[in-house]
């Protein structure tokens, strides 16, 4: 949770059309953490324990899973609400129980050597974790999952710091915030330039949204990024994250922006290439 955001009203001002802004140096971290979207999922299933287990062997510094509740309240990983892309099944998670989805295959959409990959719970997904790493945790369903998921938080092994809760769901934010006001959060979204050449949302928007959510950060698509964008986020108190990152040129475009992570479906090609000893 962030506290005492005491320039945001300066800072709103600064981002107007038009305005020239001055913005103070910021050290770039010398290893910028590589967040394995849904799992190393270009190599495998997104969202199942090949995946992540994967990811690990890539040297990803963090996962990140997307989350649902199913129809007996366990929690299980799977990116949409409706597991026909994956299962060829008609239906949604929130209307099955944990065995009827244990039933289904998740992995041979992807590869035919991946048939039989079951869907993971979120607590075997976390079982994988290394010492040490990370898992950003997007909740894709309502704010309904937060308390069993700082329930089984809470039972697990995991470390305060070796969690990120992230979400485009304000409510969501709002009820983690309110619940476990310790626990990382980061707020998701995604700017655009509307015909006008203005950014949508508007960066004085996303900034109150921020500050009416308690969050420790914002999340964005990489995409139309600048540095001064970036910084002056981080300028108001805010880490500054993004998704989804394939491209080495890209990578090492935003690393001299000042991002605090990199989310990529290759973790091992945007792990080695950012980490290559500068000749």
């Amino acid at each position: 949770m962030v506290y005492g955001k005491s320039i945001f009203m300066m800072l709103v001002g600064l981002l107007l059309p038009g305005t020239t802004v001055s913005f103070p140096s910021y050290e770039v971290l010398e290893n910028i953490p590589v967040v394995a979207h849904r799992g190393a999922s270009k190599d495998a299933p997104e969202n199942t324990l090949p995946a992540f287990k994967k990811a690990w062997l890539q040297g990803a510094d963090a996962v990140e899973g997307d989350f649902h509740l199913t129809a007996d309240n366990e929690i299980v990983c799977v990116h949409d609400a409706n597991i026909r892309h994956y299962t060829q099944k008609n239906i949604e998670v929130r209307n099955l129980t944990l065995a009827e989805l244990k039933k289904l295959d998740f992995g041979r959409w992807h590869d035919q050597q991946f048939a039989g990959t079951r869907i993971p719970t979120f607590k075997e997904v976390v079982a994988t974790i290394p010492k040490g790493k990370r898992i950003f945790i997007e909740i894709k369903s309502d704010a309904k999952l937060v308390p069993p998921l700082i329930q089984q938080l809470r039972n697990s092994s995991l470390k305060l710091q070796q969690i990120v809760i992230i979400s485009f769901h304000k409510d969501v934010i709002k009820a983690v915030e309110d619940k476990w006001p310790e626990l990382k959060t980061f707020w998701l979204t995604r700017f655009k330039t509307n015909e006008s050449g203005e950014l949508e949302p508007a960066p004085k928007t996303v900034l109150r949204t921020l500050e009416t959510l308690g969050t420790d950060g914002l999340s964005t698509h990489f995409e139309g990024l600048t540095s001064e964008l970036v910084k002056s986020f981080q300028k108001a108190g805010y880490e500054y994250h993004v998704w989804t990152v394939d491209e080495i040129p890209n990578a090492n475009a935003l690393i001299e922006m000042g991002v605090q992570s990199i989310t990529t479906n290759v973790p091992g090609k945007i792990g080695k290439a950012i980490r290559a000893p500068s000749k």
